[in-house]
């Protein structure tokens, strides 16, 4: 018989299916998709890890610590259901933060994990020291992106597989957990037919048979619903403006949701679900994996930040400050797109793309070609999208270039007088060492950080500047990625009933359970938060789990 069923291969449920087995505990594995997708949404990232205080920050010239930390985690999430739905996910957050600060790095280093030597600095916040926004740079980007961090998880999964201690079964798809007793003792589903489909791809849900297996414990480490764009518009909240109605996806389809309604049935409770995270500068992938693929735009912060109308968007509203305040500005605006206007000078240096596949030099430990980022130019991903991609218009005048993203849209909403007068009065401002526009001023204060200096933020300069062309206006969509809310539990990654006590014999970890306690984010992340809260729950659930059936 098996100790514990996990469901879902995701990173959450490698870590957590490793810590098992590490402790003798036998395990069943099951996920939906094929082989191929083997740790899930994680392979596809940037691999950026939030870390505090870290070698990496104080070699940058960085100060951090654990109370600066806390301190901004607080400020970003706002939590304000302290007593109900947000009493275990600040507890979440409050340990994730420790061990942000304690031993999680050097728990990863131990097992070969190392990092890119220059910081970032995301989500800068712009509001006052307990607002959102990271007071200083911890986005600490793996070397090796999304892959490098699910390779030492995988390669302990399958040593685990060649001592018989986890049986990973991959096409099936669980239906519906088995109950005795009040207790979860197993799961039900179908056994879908083999597939070929590569990583992300869209698999075939043609059934071939059924299954039934039970256990002492049940670890539900499905994910979110980021591929289920009508779950995402039935949750979305009034706060952030009617739901868009066009989305690109963020992740691949069969990140659908399925398992929180399966474990909602079976007692669990699910709280936050008004709360989620989907980035506002998604570009429609020029060769798609998955059906509608977007791509996030890692912007530094010089490009100037257009409504559908054309309005510039109010402050602190700029590249990289604040997600989800940029996305309700952009969806009370009236239309679900926006708009980048920039210089070859500024692509050069402030566009990176987000995901393991578009970051080839760092995916690929190759420091020969991230060596050829500070090249003049455009990275190859950059370029191939500059080339490639239907949300891209270059010009070498204003006039052309208006017309251009008019003729893209085929709204016809941008007036190139509007346009022309925003771009002069910033450009003014560019003149004289002082300003009182805060995107020159947050531009300036950038270069002040030498990360940012490198190879991040170009030297300000005029946007109509002749010499810094041709212009570049980008149509930014909004791309669907996480879910902040999800199913409640303790920090031993217990599924809480709607009475806050323990369902027994369930248990869940990463993005499924809000990345801990059912929303460790409360209302916005920090980024670097993803990745890292599916390691933490699959880390602290595994341990818990695996000392309770010892015990």
């Amino acid at each position: 018989m098996n100790d514990v069923i996990v469901v879902g291969a995701g990173l959450a449920g490698l870590v957590a299916v490793a810590e098992l087995a590490d402790a003798g505990k036998k395990v069943l594995l099951l996920d939906q998709e094929p082989e191929a997708s083997f740790g899930g949404q994680a392979w596809w990232s940037f691999g950026g890890l939030f870390l505090v205080d870290s070698p990496e920050q104080r070699r940058m010239g960085i100060k951090d610590s654990r109370e600066l930390a806390w301190q901004d985690w607080l400020g970003a999430a706002g939590f304000d259901r302290e007593h109900d739905e947000d009493y275990w996910g600040k507890k979440w957050a409050e340990a994730y933060v420790d061990f942000a600060a304690g031993e999680k790095r050097q728990w990863l280093y131990d097992m070969g994990v190392r990092f890119f030597p220059v910081v970032g600095w995301a989500e800068r916040g712009g509001y006052t020291a307990e607002g959102h926004g990271n007071s200083v740079p911890r986005f600490h980007i793996v070397w090796g992106t999304g892959p490098g961090i699910v390779k030492p998880f995988e390669e302990r999964v399958r040593q685990a597989m060649a001592k018989g201690l986890v049986d990973y079964r991959p096409r099936h798809c669980v239906n519906e957990l088995i109950k005795d007793n009040g207790a979860v003792v197993g799961v039900r589903g179908n056994i879908l037919i083999p597939s070929s489909a590569a990583r992300g791809e869209a698999s075939s849900r043609e059934v071939i048979g059924n299954f039934e297996f039970t256990a002492l414990a049940v670890m539900v480490t499905s994910g979110g619903i980021g591929g289920n764009h009508e779950l995402i518009r039935k949750n979305w909240p009034s706060r952030l403006g009617k739901p868009p109605k066009h989305m690109i996806s963020g992740v691949p389809e069969h990140v659908d949701g399925r398992m929180l309604t399966i474990t909602e049935k079976a007692g669990g409770r699910i709280v936050n679900r008004d709360r989620m995270w989907h980035y506002t500068e998604g570009i429609k992938n020029w060769n798609p994996v998955w059906p509608n693929h977007g791509i996030r735009i890692l912007p530094g912060p010089s490009s100037l930040w257009l409504d559908a109308k054309g309005n510039r968007l109010p402050a602190p509203n700029f590249p990289g400050f604040d997600t989800l305040g940029t996305l309700e500005a952009i969806m009370k605006s009236g239309y679900d797109y926006s708009w980048f206007i920039l210089t070859q000078k500024i692509i050069e240096k402030e566009f990176a793309l987000s995901g393991s596949e578009q970051n080839p030099d760092l995916t690929e430990k190759s420091i020969k070609k991230v060596l050829a980022r500070v090249l003049p130019g455009p990275t190859a991903p950059v370029k191939a999208f500059m080339d490639k991609g239907e949300d891209f218009v270059i010009a070498n005048s204003l006039e052309d270039l208006v017309a251009g993203m008019n003729k893209l849209t085929r709204d016809q909403l941008l007036n190139v007088e509007t346009v022309k007068r925003q771009i002069e009065a910033r450009d003014r401002e560019v003149e004289n060492k002082f300003t009182k526009d805060l995107q020159i001023t947050a531009m300036r204060g950038a270069r002040h950080y030498l990360g940012d200096k490198l190879i991040r933020v170009a030297p300000p300069h005029k946007i109509l500047d002749p010499k810094m062309g041709p212009l570049i206006a980008v149509r930014l969509n909004i791309v669907s990625r996480k879910t902040l809310g999800g199913l409640q539990t303790d920090l031993s990654g217990r599924v809480l009933d709607t009475s806050g006590k323990p369902v027994p014999g369930l248990y869940a970890a990463g993005e499924v359970s809000g990345f801990g306690g059912g929303g460790i984010h409360g209302y916005r992340s920090l980024e670097g938060t993803f990745v890292g809260g599916c390691l933490f729950t699959g880390r602290q659930a595994g341990r818990a789990l695996a000392q309770e059936q010892s015990g």
